[in-house]
């Protein structure tokens, strides 16, 4: 049946009914950033920062000497001079003045909201960056200064696929590597440049890759055993993914990245790199001309790998 002549329902127009608004703002996008938040942390004082690394000689069985023979100098182990560039990364932002006094659901202060929206993307930002196969680049004229990710970086333990080859670091700039033919991603290639790795004395404990290699890395036949055992009549629990790679050279956590990568896994020493900050996040108003206000958000950072055969990579991947 239909309502009564007159009776008054929700379709009717009634201005004294309110809103029925939630007070809360619901988000859904990848905010970790998981590589930044892992390495370490140190000081630039200059848009250039740099450091060193050293290396021994190669082990000898031989070196046995004659008694009480007189020696000639050996060759001297002198250090590697390496840097990257600081970038600069910003967010600028305003909001009226009316925005900011209205009544308002699920924020007290649009402006408050806008900085912290600002803040998160910004830190996305840097972690694509320095996650990625970025090369680095000196500010001149209209170009912007830009650091080096760390895919850029890596020479001596890597997994290419055909074509592909090495950037790294020479004459003060680290130029990104070349992308070789996409190849699938197996247990082998990581045992590869794991082996290679562990030759050259560095020491894995984390890998990073996008999420579609993650559920690749989890199905190699090297994962013991996809099933718990429980007692009694519970329900077995059924194991689709795995967190730890035990490798035959320590464990590795299995970091999925949601947005930073896409062809490589890259296989991390995280005491061997760092984050090096020449000024922090900062926030300063900005000259408003009318009835707004303004802020800007600044920061500026950039990626330290303090020896580049500490880590790995295996690039290329479908």
């Amino acid at each position: 049946m239909t309502a009564p002549t007159n009776t008054v329902t929700s379709a009717t127009p009634n201005v004294g009914v309110r809103e029925d608004l939630e007070n809360n703002i619901y988000r859904v996008a990848p905010e970790e950033t998981p590589f930044v938040s892992n390495i370490g942390t140190t000081k630039a004082t200059n848009i250039y920062h740099e450091w060193q690394t050293e290396s021994l000689a190669t082990a000898s069985a031989t070196n046995a000497q004659l008694e009480g023979d007189d020696y000639a100098l050996g060759a001297p182990n002198l250090t590697t001079r390496l840097g990257n560039y600081m970038q600069i990364v910003a967010k600028a932002g305003g909001v009226s003045r009316t925005q900011e006094v209205v009544n308002k659901a699920g924020r007290d202060s649009e402006l408050a909201r806008q900085k912290v929206l600002k803040t998160i993307e910004m830190k996305r930002d840097l972690e694509t960056r320095v996650i990625g196969n970025y090369a680095s680049v000196a500010e001149s004229g209209a170009t912007t200064r830009k650091t080096a990710g760390i895919l850029a970086f890596l020479t001596s333990n890597d997994s290419r696929g055909s074509g592909g080859s090495d950037g790294g670091f020479s004459s003060g700039i680290v130029a990104a590597a070349t992308n070789g033919t996409q190849r699938t991603f197996t247990e082998d290639l990581v045992k590869g440049v794991l082996a290679t790795v562990f030759s050259n004395g560095g020491k894995v404990s984390q890998a990073y890759m996008s999420a579609t290699h993650k559920q690749q890395f989890s199905a190699f036949t090297g994962i013991a055993d996809i099933r718990a055992d429980v007692s009694g009549k519970s329900q077995a629990t059924i194991y689709g993914g795995a967190d730890v790679y035990v490798s035959d050279f320590g464990a590795i956590t299995l970091i999925p990245h949601a947005y930073g990568l896409t062809r490589d896994c890259v296989l991390v020493d995280p005491k061997m790199a760092a984050i090096a900050t020449l000024d922090g996040l900062k926030s300063k108003p900005l000259a408003s001309n009318g009835d707004n206000e303004k802020f800007l958000l600044t920061m500026e950072k950039g990626l330290v790998i303090k020896n580049e055969k500490a880590h790995g990579v295996v690039a290329d991947l479908t």
